[in-house]
């Protein structure tokens, strides 16, 4: 028995594909043919009700492809974009790069689609606390990476204990039912909390184990007093009924008993819809399975130039556009022009390229941003775009 999971070696030196990518690769040197050619990573089409994405992954691309002879252009990591702009450019001989594709692909997709999801529900709820318990949906191989996609997007805060070993994250958590159940007692969990976890850990106790929410609540209020920071409802949906009614009691209930400063946590199940309509009644929302388990956003990967008697031709397969690609943007919203990378002819006042140059022939020429930074700048242009369509 064994974990079957990639180690980094092979991820780095190109074991990690398809096999297609290798017995191309073989052609190749077989045939001595060496090729220069821009690569270009976009999504033709997002996900249904999609009008934009959030591109991530960008730094571990850039450590895959690094000290490799690949010259490489991108989008800052974190940026918003919609269907059919170039995200990432890769140029440089075919066969020095050729493994990687699968890797780079999974990479962007995986991280994309995550935080893409995150960024959607933190649109919607914006002012109120997000917090990802989305780790128990995913292999335990990628909990950190997962973590960090769900942070991009916007998350407040993440579960995952290895989170601050390689994001530098402080972990969020409260407690779950089993705790309760081994104890016997909700009391005597709330009170072993209390005893045992660090006074930096905000108390908010789980009342929905064994006992009516409202009365969980304010057997909780009663026990801990200025102390308790809030309660969180985590419903089966067996006895959730409608949950918005269920809040607004144990609102009522925690303010006309004199704990006002008591917030409310819902978790359990939660997408979009539930989002919106709980948002104005809610403090924060513990999301998870709809966050690790996302729409996939499709990034796909064409050659669209190749470099032929010392010029750069545009060439690519059927239904692309020939030709590499650069994104004008000018700021606030996603107010974009797509042009030809070089011949782009005049640009109107205001927008700026969106894709620099990251690496120049193997050696990493800009500085990934640090993860508080990548985040800052995805909130910043979700305060740009409207809410999500929810049809």
């Amino acid at each position: 028995m064994r974990f079957y999971i990639a180690c980094e070696n092979e991820i780095l030196d190109g074991s990690a594909t398809d096999v297609y990518f290798t017995r191309t690769y073989k052609i190749l040197k077989a045939k001595g043919v060496r090729k220069k050619v821009r690569m270009e990573f976009h999504v033709m089409r997002l996900p249904k009700g999609y009008e934009w994405a959030v591109y991530a992954g960008l730094e571990e691309v850039l450590y895959l492809l690094k000290d490799k002879p690949v010259t490489v252009y991108s989008m800052p990591e974190g940026t918003l974009f919609k269907a059919g702009e170039p995200l990432l450019i890769i140029e440089g001989y075919y066969d020095d790069f050729a493994l990687y594709e699968t890797a780079v692909l999974g990479i962007l997709r995986h991280y994309s689609s995550i935080a893409s999801k995150a960024a959607r529900i933190k649109r919607l709820a914006m002012d109120k606390t997000i917090l990802f318990f989305g780790l128990r949906a995913v292999h335990p191989v990628i909990a950190p990476m997962v973590d960090r996609a769900a942070y991009i997007g916007g998350a407040d805060a993440v579960s995952g204990v290895l989170s601050e070993k390689y994001l530098g994250i402080k972990p969020s958590g409260t407690m779950p039912h089993a705790l309760i159940l081994v104890l016997g007692d909700q009391r005597e969990a709330w009170k072993a909390f209390d005893d045992v976890v660090e006074p930096s850990v905000p108390r908010i106790m789980l009342v929905d184990t064994l006992f009516d929410e409202r009365e969980e609540a304010l057997m909780a209020a009663k026990l801990l007093g200025d102390r308790l920071y809030g309660v969180r409802l985590d419903t089966p949906s067996s006895r959730r009924g409608d949950m918005r009614q269920i809040v607004e009691e144990v609102r009522w209930t925690l303010d006309v008993n004199g704990f006002k400063h008591v917030k409310i946590v819902v978790s359990g199940g939660l997408d979009e819809k539930e989002i919106v309509r709980l948002r104005d009644v809610v403090d924060a929302f513990g999301v998870g399975t709809s966050i690790s388990m996302p729409p996939s956003v499709d990034i796909s990967a064409d050659i669209v130039e190749v470099y032929d008697n010392d010029a750069w031709r545009p060439f690519t397969k059927r239904g692309k556009l020939p030709g590499a690609k650069q994104v004008f943007r000018k700021r606030p919203g996603l107010n974009d022009i797509v042009t030809l990378m070089e011949n782009h002819g005049e640009i109107p006042s205001g927008y700026t390229p969106l894709l620099v140059k990251y690496i120049d022939n193997g050696e990493l020429v800009r500085k990934p941003p640090t993860i508080e930074d990548i985040r800052r700048y995805v909130i910043e242009q979700l305060r740009e775009v409207p809410e999500p369509s929810l049809e």
